[in-house]
């Protein structure tokens, strides 16, 4: 635990965030993707949000492609050599 005596930096890791290109936009557009479950009323206390389409397969932060999964179910997908989760081929 590398902040147990002392307080984290968290505006200095914000300042280092929005210096690594691209990485600052993909997490506001996540938080927003969250901002819409809460606004609508969903309760996530507990839960994973799951990309129907993975962003590594194109898919985006949209709520159309956004699903409430158990941490467990969410974490447990067969993955391919680069890491990225196999698709599954629907019958």
């Amino acid at each position: 635990m590398p902040y147990v005596n002392k307080p984290r930096p968290i505006k200095h890791e914000y300042e280092l965030q929005k210096k690594r290109p691209g990485e600052h936009e993909k997490r506001m557009e996540r938080q927003r993707a969250r901002r819409a479950m809460d606004a609508k009323g969903i309760d996530r206390t507990g839960k994973d949000i799951d990309h129907i389409t993975p962003l590594s397969k194109g898919g985006t932060n949209a709520p159309s492609n956004l699903k409430l999964k158990s941490p467990s179910a969410n974490r447990s997908y067969a993955r391919n050599s680069d890491h990225t989760p196999k698709m599954t081929k629907k019958k």
